[in-house]
């Protein structure tokens, strides 16, 4: 890739650090933007910091998605830039108000040394922390300077006071030696008078109303700016806010308590959240959470290997109805384990029922391994708008539930389906071929791993892939296909012009001896394959495959772990 030439020169500019105060002092704002990017590029840490320090302008968004190939940023630059936040805030050059985070995060461990979604939480939470306290030292030495000014005013008068009475008393002393005393002192008073006008130094009277004026004035400002102070506050329950931070948050339970301090903290820097992931947290410390997150720009909620419950689900979702923008909700290995033997399970699933209707403008639902089999129709029947995005694995669904599912309100407008680790047999798969055919024209995203497809089976449901004709990506590792089949499989696949990438399963040929006739997905994850050679030699047929078709965009891999659906978006 040939970049600008505006690229170039920011990176080498940032690559000097010594030469930043130079040109520091005259580069124009319209460039900051490419400096900083080329900083990130070349994990340039003190130019990160220098240039979010004085950022002039009032949004700063760092991370979003990112190109196929683009590292995030390094773990060390995300520091400096926090770091410049902070100092940013008592800096006259910074217009920075606004900091989007969102979509920042990297995988922890990967390549350039990344800041994973824990640590950038944990973070952040020091940082709104470290932001407050810095503004209270600041308050601080400022009600230090007036309490000393006031003292000031205060021994001046009470200076003038003084000198006022010494006056007082030697006149009337010497009112005591009558008339010619009196007019002496008159005439000395007289003189006196001229002398103090002729040399412009007031006398004690004016001094007397010239403390008090002052005294008064301050007073009066005081409790103007005390009464305006008030009222904004008010108007505006942020009056204390000088920059919003945007991000997502991933909270456990080794960070929940520094999340909840971090939320609760009222200073300089209000913490937002956009999407919101929790691990083995309980519903109560989850509520806590939802209680102290602003409702206004909350887009999902991520539940990860919590024991939710049937009843606990069904107590936390009237609270994230309330939460206008919320779109997406995945819960992974909640522990929704639904038995009928277990009294006020039924009560408890309609009241789930009922709390996903409220969700108004859910668009996206996982549910992953919740064993909630024959019970699709309660759940997504309730709700208001159809789905974008589905994601059922391990939920062992039923027939009635795929049948359900081919005919409801969602098989047209679905545009991601996962259904992997379900076993489809002949029973399932006329349901299965009439959801595709619903969403034939939405559906970019397919994910069927694992489902127990054979040869048969696949041949069946080929045509059915065929007609997906907005189809991006389609997974289909762990099931037990034959060489024939898979190129089959691929043969199906050339003919899809959107499509993009397949994920494909390692052939039965490619095992080591011993394996089952119908094995399951989790003996073809355990079970070893057979020497490289053999591996080889499958991706060369797919690949003559591709070679004859002229499909030079379409990207064949057996990598289940590595393999990315979102790199095709």
């Amino acid at each position: 890739m040939v970049l600008p030439l505006v690229s170039l020169c920011a990176k080498e500019v940032v690559s000097d650090h010594s030469s930043s105060p130079n040109w520091l002092s005259w580069v124009p704002r319209e460039l900051y933007r490419n400096l900083l990017e080329a900083a990130f590029t070349s994990c340039r840490p003190l130019a990160v910091g220098e240039l979010v320090q004085r950022w002039p302008e009032r949004t700063l968004r760092v991370g979003g998605r990112r190109k196929a190939g683009q590292n995030p940023p390094n773990r060390l630059c995300i520091q400096a830039l926090l770091l410049a936040v902070v100092r940013g805030l008592s800096d006259q050059r910074c217009a920075l108000q606004v900091l989007d985070l969102c979509g920042l995060q990297g995988e922890e461990g990967g390549m350039g040394d990344p800041m994973g979604g824990w640590s950038l939480t944990v973070a952040l939470c020091t940082m709104v922390v470290q932001a407050k306290a810095g503004a209270q030292r600041v308050q601080r030495r400022e009600r230090e300077r007036e309490r000393k000014r006031v003292l000031a005013m205060e021994r001046e008068k009470d200076i003038v006071k003084r000198e006022r009475g010494q006056r007082k008393t030697r006149v009337e002393g010497k009112e005591q030696g009558g008339e010619e005393a009196s007019t002496d002192t008159g005439e000395l008073g007289r003189n006196e008078r001229e002398r103090v006008g002729s040399s412009g130094i007031p006398g004690e009277e004016e001094q007397i109303k010239g403390v008090r004026r002052r005294m008064e004035m301050e007073r009066n400002r005081e409790s103007t700016v005390a009464g305006s102070r008030k009222e904004s506050e008010e108007i505006d329950p942020d009056g204390d806010v000088v920059m919003h931070v945007r991000a997502d948050l991933f909270v456990n339970a080794r960070s929940w308590e520094r999340v909840r301090v971090a939320l609760g903290t009222v200073g300089p820097l209000k913490l937002q959240c956009r999407y919101l992931r929790v691990e083995e947290l309980s519903v109560s410390s989850i509520r806590t959470l939802l209680d102290l997150l602003p409702h206004q720009s909350l887009l999902g909620v991520d539940v990860r290997y919590s024991s939710l419950g049937v009843a606990g689900l069904a107590q936390l979702l009237p609270q994230l109805s309330t939460f206008p923008a919320l779109n997406s909700l995945r819960l992974h290995y909640c522990n929704l384990d639904f038995r009928r033997d277990q009294p006020g399970q039924e009560e408890a699933l309609r009241e789930m029922s009922l709390g996903l209707a409220q969700l108004q403008q859910l668009r996206r639902l996982s549910l992953t391994a919740l064993r909630l089999p024959g019970h699709l129709r309660m759940l997504l029947s309730s709700l208001s708008q159809p789905l974008e995005i589905l994601e059922l694995p391990y939920l062992s669904l039923s027939p009635a539930d795929l049948a359900y599912l081919s005919c409801s309100q969602h098989a047209s407008t679905l545009q991601q389906l996962d259904l992997s680790e379900n076993r489809l047999d002949e029973n399932t798969l006329p349901s299965v071929r009439r959801l595709l055919s619903q969403a034939s024209g939405s559906l970019q995203h397919l994910t069927l791993s694992g489902c127990g497809l054979t040869d048969g089976l696949l041949g069946t449901l080929l045509p059915s892939l065929g007609c997906c004709r907005a189809l991006k990506s389609l997974g289909l590792a762990l099931n037990p296909l034959s060489m024939a089949g898979l190129l089959d499989l691929v043969r199906t696949a050339v003919r899809m012009p959107s499509l993009r990438q397949l994920l494909y399963p390692n052939p039965l040929e490619d095992y080591q001896p011993g394996l089952p006739d119908l094995p399951s997905s989790a003996q073809l994850l355990d079970w070893p394959l057979d020497e490289p050679v053999e591996i080889h030699a499958t991706s060369s047929q797919l690949n003559r495959v591709l070679t004859e078709s002229g499909r030079s965009d379409l990207f064949l891999t057996c990598d289940l772990l590595n393999y990315d659906k979102d790199l095709v978006d």
